[in-house]
């Protein structure tokens, strides 16, 4: 499966400011599953996993999905997909949508599935669809557990071992000004929420005064890591201005989950 798209494609992602939120999820499950094959030694080095195979496989699937098809692959399915990919799609015409996937969703999937070597598949907001014989691209079998934690300390007990996955509170102008300094999130005053953005934690550690989370984020398209502060507390936003949606106070990072590999 190529990893180059058609130039059309690539200007029209490049349209895009961001990474939607199935595919942000995706690439905090690709580095969840590769830092902790590093460290259980399971890959010799760091290995990147292709974040567009959990794109197009995890969550619900549907009826005629291709990438359910294990048995054998004839000519015939070939020459109907080079022909269905090489017919422009008429105007207005688009794919259908899939439902938003989480990262337990593509944690799920990589355990289920199996993971291929990013080499062997499309790379990340790939369009083409995924052809027939993609079911007998080699993969690499999981074997394990998905965690969830809901606590700051049963997090930092699990990083012990390994980075985890964790939702960040978004806001903007502060997330882009963060720089080499902390982001702590809210100040008193102009500021937008920009909402939750999945993202790894790597570890923690002193900055100053404060105690930080060494965070690795894909926002706006750019990877970054960013120091978050693990005592700053805020309260939620009411959303459209429903009082229901005002939560308690609550730190920057939550809804914490790791893939425990095992041998």
């Amino acid at each position: 499966m190529s990893r180059d798209c058609h130039p059309n494609f690539v200007r029209a992602m490049n349209a895009q400011e961001e990474h939607d939120a199935s595919e942000r999820a995706a690439m905090v499950a690709v580095n969840l599953i590769s830092s902790a094959r590093l460290l259980l030694e399971l890959d010799s080095e760091f290995t990147e996993y292709p974040a567009q195979f959990l794109v197009d496989n995890a969550g619900p699937k549907k009826e005629g999905d291709v990438d359910q098809q294990r048995g054998p692959v004839t000519i015939q399915d070939c020459i109907d997909y080079l022909a269905e990919i090489s017919l422009p799609k008429k105007e207005g015409e688009t794919e259908q949508q899939r439902p938003e996937l989480t990262v337990k969703d593509c944690l799920e999937c990589a355990f289920k599935e199996g993971i291929p070597r990013s080499e062997h598949w499309g790379h990340l907001g790939c369009v083409f669809k995924v052809p027939p014989f993609a079911s007998l691209m080699p993969r690499v079998p999981m074997k394990g557990e998905v965690i969830e934690v809901k606590k700051l300390e049963e997090a930092c007990e699990l990083m012990k071992h390994q980075p985890v996955g964790a939702k960040l509170h978004v806001f903007s102008p502060q997330i882009d000004r963060v720089g080499d300094g902390v982001y702590d999130g809210p100040p008193a005053a102009s500021t937008s929420y920009v909402g939750l953005r999945d993202v790894m934690i790597c570890g923690v550690k002193k900055f100053g005064k404060d105690t930080v989370a060494d965070v690795k984020i894909c926002y706006k398209k750019k990877t970054s890591f960013i120091n978050v502060s693990l005592s700053r507390m805020f309260l939620g936003i009411p959303k459209n201005g429903d009082d229901s949606q005002v939560i308690e106070p609550t730190g920057l990072l939550v809804d914490f989950i790791v893939p425990r590999l095992s041998k």
